[in-house]
């Protein structure tokens, strides 16, 4: 029997009124369903049913069948399969909001119309707000000598300068990955536009505050330089991720080539939307490329993404084992995953100025579309991490250590890896209607392994009993400037 959507609101909101009988049947129903749909549409069930990932999947099964064999009543059933979820330990892999359903035909606001002489309210209306906590992840700001160069309220970013052992360092906070988490970089980039006479335009403004937010961060590193800071470090702690700047921002802390992660796209046709999607790309930048060597650079990536595409269905394996037992993980099993590249596109990376072509390079690696900031630092770089730290701030640290580029100070990264490459359809329970979004996409360290793992630090300050958390800043503050006296980064 299929619960009401009144019984559902119920299972939300805690009222006690009336509701249909209990349907154990119904909900074990659902339970046979996600299982099924995460077998055929989770990118991480291999990986996670390795034990590589953390997980015992056979014993989380038996603990939620037999969960739901007990349950009494729907909240009961409920809490079930949420515990279910909740037990991969995957924050892409989680419970989307329940959907009343329509009385009537949904209504779409008029966009805002932007004023050229708004900005503050223009930036807002796009989106742009600070949705993470601007302080540094750790209490820097309170300790001796630490001087707050720039608060990233009216500036983009949050720096400071603090002498430990004699090494001078200069610390940067990036708070998340994505420029509308930074309402500067788009007050930065409105100005601009104005000042060069270009439209306002939702679409330009977006673009230039993309932009702006890797100038201003150029801004800000050279600043701290000039300032005497002789080893970087850069806070992503408490980040939740945001998008592929997490990949293009390493660029900016090295005069070395940088190779993004490899990615794969899960093999199911959702991998269709990211495959066409690059595809659509190249065919957009093609008519206006002339040099030989660019033309055949991109045909070649076109009929990459194109043979991918074809492939799907052609690496489906059954994966029913992961509810019984575990087997070892190798990116050369068949996990139902799809090569699909790098993590910015076909190329793992290009140097400054590659094909002579911005657009062939940009298309190519994404990275490259912030060419003119490459190797803005090269000098001693530490990425300051914690268990708060998700998604996109973990593509950037595994770039940043796979390439040698810096060193992971403080705890083990969250473990969410890659989410979505493209939009996928939520799991929509049958039954009881909970509703759960399903990760599309894996991430590939040097070493082969999966993102989602978390990335250990080289440097480990983690958080000890008794121990405050100015005290532990301090101590990481220390333990770099040790580091930076002793062992020098070789870069």
């Amino acid at each position: 029997m299929r619960i009401s959507l009144l019984l559902a609101l119920i299972l939300f909101s805690g009222t006690t009124i009336a509701a249909e009988p209990f349907d154990r049947g119904a909900w074990q129903q659902d339970y046979v369903q996600l299982k099924t749909e995460l077998t055929d549409r989770y990118s991480n069930l291999a990986w996670k049913a390795s034990g590589a990932g953390g997980v015992d999947l056979p014993a989380l099964d038996r603990k939620t069948t037999a969960a739901l064999a007990s349950a009494s009543d729907d909240a009961e059933a409920a809490d079930a399969i949420r515990a279910f979820i909740t037990g991969f330990h995957d924050g892409h892999l989680s419970e989307l909001p329940l959907l009343a359903a329509a009385s009537a035909q949904a209504i779409e606001p008029e966009k805002p119309t932007l004023s050229p002489d708004a900005s503050a309210g223009g930036c807002a209306s796009l989106g742009y707000a600070s949705t993470a906590p601007v302080a540094f992840s750790l209490p820097l700001e309170g300790l001796p000598s630490f001087q707050l160069v720039s608060d990233g309220l009216g500036s983009t970013f949050r720096t400071g300068l603090v002498v430990r052992s004699g090494v001078r360092l200069g610390v940067i906070r990036i708070q998340a990955f994505r420029a509308r988490a930074f309402p500067a970089s788009c007050l930065h980039a409105w100005a601009d536009l104005r000042r060069a006479g270009r439209a306002i335009t939702p679409e330009t403004i977006m673009e230039a505050a993309r932009m702006r937010w890797f100038q201003d961060m150029t801004a800000a590193v050279t600043e701290l330089r000039q300032a005497g800071a002789t080893a970087l470090v850069i806070d992503i702690g408490n980040n939740s991720g945001g998008d592929d700047s997490g990949d293009w921002t390493a660029r900016l802390f090295t005069d070395h080539a940088v190779r993004s992660a490899r990615l794969l796209m899960v093999d199911a046709p959702l991998a269709a939307g990211y495959f066409d999607s690059e595809v659509s790309d190249i065919d957009a930048a093609l008519p206006s490329i002339r040099p030989p060597a660019a033309k055949a650079a991109l045909a070649e990536a076109r009929s990459f993404f194109v043979d991918q595409k074809n492939s799907i269905g052609q690496h489906r394996c059954d994966l029913s084992w992961s509810w019984r037992e575990r087997r070892p993980w190798s990116p050369l099993n068949c996990n139902r995953l799809l090569t699909a590249g790098y993590a910015g596109g076909y190329s793992a990376g290009l140097q400054r100025g590659a094909y002579g072509s911005d657009k062939t390079a940009g298309t190519l690696a994404s990275s490259s579309i912030v060419d003119a900031y490459y190797g803005t630092w090269s000098g001693p770089t530490y990425v300051l991490a914690d268990r708060r730290s998700y998604s996109s701030a973990e593509m950037f640290a595994a770039v940043m250590q796979d390439n040698h580029i810096a060193k992971l100070v403080g705890d083990r990264t969250g473990g969410d890896g890659c989410g979505f490459m493209t939009d996928g359809v939520p799991i929509v329970l049958r039954h009881s209607r909970l509703r759960f979004r399903v990760p599309n996409c894996m991430r590939l360290r040097a070493d082969g392994s999966n993102e989602e793992a978390g990335i250990a630090p080289d440097l480990p300050v983690l958080p000890t009993e008794g121990e405050s958390d100015r005290a532990r800043g301090e101590r990481a503050l220390r333990l770099i400037a040790e580091d930076v006296s002793s062992k020098p980064i070789q870069k």
